[in-house]
């Protein structure tokens, strides 16, 4: 699982590097995960799934939503955070700023990556979700769909060091959406001219003179 989560990583890299903005949301299943280093955006909010809970720079419950105002985040990178069936999609696409930026990892369910993780999450409310149906859901909450890529090998073997970022039967995948609508700029002030007193006496030392 290290070996598609460091496949996962290598596929979206390059759309974080565009991303533009100041504050990015990581919500992942994967234990001790952490923002890219260097970190693409200045503030990152990291947090994490576990039984239910959210844990990280903040506790909550995963099924209650998001304690964040609407549009907070330029970036929302989810890290299979949809597969524990807890954590609201709707929830995610509020939080998402317009012309923010989705970027989100999964098993694919059709590789032979899900028997072996279905077995691995027995008695939970795990599932795979296929990236088709998720692009399909976003389009319709008003999301443009970028790319769908198949990142890591198709069965859960042992890696040799990451680096196989793509594959068309991949055992994970790697979608990356952008919410529509203007990207926040902020607002430049307009300098307003100012009438300065004009000084308008003579010199010292200077005469007036009257012509007649």
């Amino acid at each position: 699982m290290r070996g598609l989560l460091a496949d996962e990583t290598v596929a979206y890299l390059p759309d974080l590097r565009r991303c533009t903005g100041t504050r990015a949301l990581l919500l992942s299943a994967a234990a001790q995960d952490e923002p890219p280093n260097p970190p693409y955006l200045g503030q990152w909010v990291t947090l994490r799934l576990s039984q239910g809970r959210i844990e990280g720079d903040l506790r909550a419950s995963a099924t209650e939503p998001l304690p964040f105002v609407d549009r907070a985040f330029d970036l929302v990178l989810l890290r299979h955070a949809l597969e524990p069936a807890q954590l609201s999609l709707d929830e995610i696409i509020r939080v998402l700023a317009p012309g923010g930026m989705l970027v989100l990892t999964g098993v694919n369910p059709l590789s032979g990556w899900t028997p072996w993780w279905l077995w691995q999450t027995r008695g939970s409310a795990a599932h795979a979700t296929s990236p088709i149906q998720l692009a399909a859901r976003l389009r319709r909450a008003d999301l443009q769909i970028e790319r769908v890529q198949r990142v890591g090998r198709a069965l859960p073997l042992p890696s040799n060091g990451g680096g196989e970022a793509s594959g068309l039967i991949g055992g994970g995948y790697v979608l990356v959406a952008r919410k529509k609508g203007p990207m926040s700029i902020p607002t430049r002030l307009r300098p307003k001219p100012v009438t300065a007193p004009v000084q308008a006496g003579l010199a010292p030392g200077a005469r007036r003179s009257s012509v007649s």
